[in-house]
């Protein structure tokens, strides 16, 4: 682990440390170092749900086409800008819509960051810092919502059914975003926030019927998962057809240009999640070998945890290292060594999946080292100061919408069961 950190310090990317720091470990024992790329390729490519990756990604940079996303927000403002808050409300309910095609949080700030920045500011409606903090917190809920890159990923560890971490995901995504949109709200009310023209109700049904094909694709990836029609990774290559067929033919905003671009972004955001996993999958074998799961698994039985207590200790945890690492690694490195304690304490693995992702994805805007926060502080030109107050009020509904999903399982659990799951 310290080699990991020293490696990282001087700017190598953590993929690459962790696959130096195991093969520093694999020389130090005196192992066979071949056994890193054994390790590797075995994992590589014997897992036939790696690809949903860049599929899922690759579908979200067709759909990230600027015609797609005006009409998306066409009939998010059609549905909630009239509302107090209106394009505060907005704001979260793209992030809701814009789940289907991202599955990442950095993305979908990212994607939208700086259009709903410029919106909310334009004639002083927003504060800067408050439009900041939002864009930053709604981005949260993407990964939540299918398709998920971190829930394929907790997937990929766990041996889990990515069909029913999807369904999982559902509900707590949407209790994330009705809690901020709650909040914003009361503030709107307390502020005297703007509220927008609405849209004549006349004019709903043609703005749905424009962004109606965007919006069935989680319905169509769903639907190829759960008819059985399709394993998740074929699902995600229907995704990706469906976004290009979509955004090039019905939308027209899709050339070939646009087409290569797509594939050129999409394979560069592919390759570093690839040496991520690459080298976290060499690591876990270094963690494997020293039998760090087994001995947490037993020290945590010997400590006699109930669920409650575990859940709530792996919940700290968690939101404190999403503050300072990116969720993938997270998911790759530390969920093998805690899942097999969750698991012997009774704690179901799909919901403690969902319940890790969301501390996870949570991390990523608590002070003072979330990622999301620097990220929009860049895109918003705002100082961190500023941006990490405007945050605190979200911070507070979404650790309840936290704590709903770690202590009432049924909840989670409840769609699930209605597709079959048993656990």
């Amino acid at each position: 682990m310290a080699a990991i950190v020293l490696l990282s310090l001087l700017g190598v990317p953590i993929g690459q440390a962790m696959i130096g720091a195991s093969i520093l470990y694999l020389w130090l024992k005196g192992m066979d170092m071949g056994s890193a790329a054994e390790q590797l390729l075995n994992s590589t490519y014997s897992s036939y749900l790696l690809l949903a990756i860049p599929l899922f990604i690759l579908a979200a940079s067709f759909m990230s086409s600027g015609s797609v996303l005006d009409r998306l927000l066409r009939w998010c403002n059609a549905l909630v800008g009239r509302f107090p808050g209106g394009l505060a409300q907005v704001n979260v309910l793209q992030s809701v819509v814009f789940a289907s095609m991202s599955g990442s949080a950095l993305a979908d700030a990212a994607g939208s960051g700086k259009l709903m920045q410029a919106m909310m500011t334009r004639d002083g409606r927003y504060p800067p810092a408050f439009a900041a903090a939002l864009t930053a917190v709604s981005a949260v809920i993407g990964p939540i919502l299918p398709p998920s890159i971190p829930l394929v990923l907790y997937a990929l560890v766990s041996g889990t059914s990515i069909g029913y971490l999807f369904l999982a995901g559902v509900l707590p995504g949407l209790l994330l975003g009705a809690v901020q949109m709650a909040l914003i709200h009361y503030l709107a009310k307390r502020h005297r926030f703007p509220v927008e023209d609405p849209v004549p109700m006349r004019e709903l049904p043609g703005i749905t019927r424009e962004a109606l094909p965007a919006l069935m694709m989680p319905v169509l990836l769903l639907g190829c998962l759960y008819s059985g029609i399709t394993t998740p990774t074929e699902a995600a290559g229907v995704a990706a057809a469906y976004a290009l067929l979509i955004s090039a033919f019905y939308y027209r905003s899709l050339g070939l240009r646009d087409v290569y671009q797509s594939l050129q972004q999409s394979a560069r955001t592919s390759v570093s999640i690839g040496i991520l996993i690459a080298g976290a999958t060499v690591f876990n074998f270094v963690i494997t070998s020293e039998n760090i799961p087994a001995s947490l698994s037993a020290m945590m039985r010997g400590l006699e945890l109930s669920p409650f207590t575990f859940l709530l200790l792996a919940n700290l945890l968690l939101l404190v290292l999403g503050a300072f690492l990116e969720g993938s690694t997270i998911i790759l490195v530390i969920l093998p060594v805690l899942l097999p304690t969750a698991v012997a304490l009774g704690v179901d693995p799909v919901h403690f999946g969902v319940v890790a992702v969301l501390n996870i994805m949570i991390g990523l805007v608590t002070p003072p080292y979330g990622l999301l926060l620097f990220m929009m502080t860049k895109i918003a030109d705002v100082s961190l100061g500023a941006l990490v107050r405007a945050t605190l009020p979200f911070l507070g509904v979404m650790m309840i919408a936290l704590a709903i999903t770690t202590f009432w399982p049924d909840f989670v659990l409840f769609l699930p069961r209605l597709a079959g799951y048993t656990g």
